[in-house]
């Protein structure tokens, strides 16, 4: 069973990346990707826990991109995360990242918040700041009521906490990926509030870059959303990919162990690499 999308403490998961290998391992997993955001740094402790537990740890990373004014992600599998180009670029998307966590404390102080950016800091410990980590700081003040809400009221356009950023290139994703010898996936592409049409040039876009996939199987995918996924595989001729998208068991559609399986008509990542 392949989970190729999850996350760790190593950016904005609940677990370490050692806890991560274990409940994947508890729920059947055999093969699984650690994606977590701008950043391979979890990946040594999940080898190793995953070699005691017997399971495949994919090395990957989930990297934030700007396409059209738009911040979409690009999961990389199976990389080479020694690889120098790979991890240039992720320094880069780090200290874009830490840049916006300052601009999102100064301006949350300035909505009323007592210290957000050293609270962020503190929940995020030894790993990167994330947007998750001031949500949960808001939730935890008792300012909104659930993770959700606080991306509603302070932290989309428009609100107090929100910084507009600009990440990597789509094609400089891709070459990262590709350069570090993995598979460039198109990460939850009906998440993305754009048109159908828009997808559409998106994934041809991501295509003609060098990407390999896409994800099908996402883990905030309704049925409705794995056919259209499909749909843009098969006339991309892109290969398919699954991932729970799994940060924390309060906060995913689908559990660890529990997606559906893919269509038998697509390719598989894992044949690619």
């Amino acid at each position: 069973m392949y989970d190729l999308h999850t996350h760790s403490t190593a950016s904005d998961g609940a677990f370490s990346p050692s806890e991560l290998v274990e409940r994947a391992s508890a729920a059947g997993i055999t093969s699984l990707a650690l994606t977590d955001h701008d950043t391979t740094q979890g990946l040594a402790e999940a080898r190793a826990a995953a070699s005691i537990r017997g399971i495949t740890l994919v090395p990957g990373v989930e990297i934030s991109a700007s396409w059209r004014g738009h911040t979409v992600h690009i999961v990389g599998l199976h990389v080479d995360d020694g690889h120098s180009a790979l991890q240039q670029g992720l320094l880069g998307l780090q200290a874009v990242r830490e840049e916006r966590a300052i601009e999102m404390g100064m301006r949350l102080a300035r909505a009323g918040f007592h210290d957000p950016l050293g609270a962020a800091r503190s929940l995020a410990g030894d790993g990167m700041i994330t947007r998750t980590h001031f949500a949960r700081y808001i939730v935890e003040s008792g300012r909104a009521k659930s993770m959700q809400a606080v991306f509603r009221h302070f932290l989309k356009p428009g609100k107090p906490g929100y910084v507009p950023t600009e990440w990597a290139r789509l094609e400089e994703a891709i070459d990262w990926i590709r350069q570090a010898g993995g598979a460039a996936v198109l990460a939850h592409p009906q998440r993305y509030k754009i048109s159908g049409q828009i997808r559409r040039c998106l994934a041809g876009e991501f295509k003609e870059a060098g990407g390999a996939a896409i994800e099908v199987i996402a883990g905030t995918s309704h049925p409705p959303d794995v056919s259209a996924n499909a749909e843009l595989a098969r006339r991309f001729g892109l290969a398919a990919s699954v991932g729970t998208d799994f940060h924390s068991p309060a906060h995913s559609w689908l559990k660890l162990g529990a997606l559906p399986p893919l269509p038998a008509d697509l390719l598989p990542v894992w044949e690619v690499w």
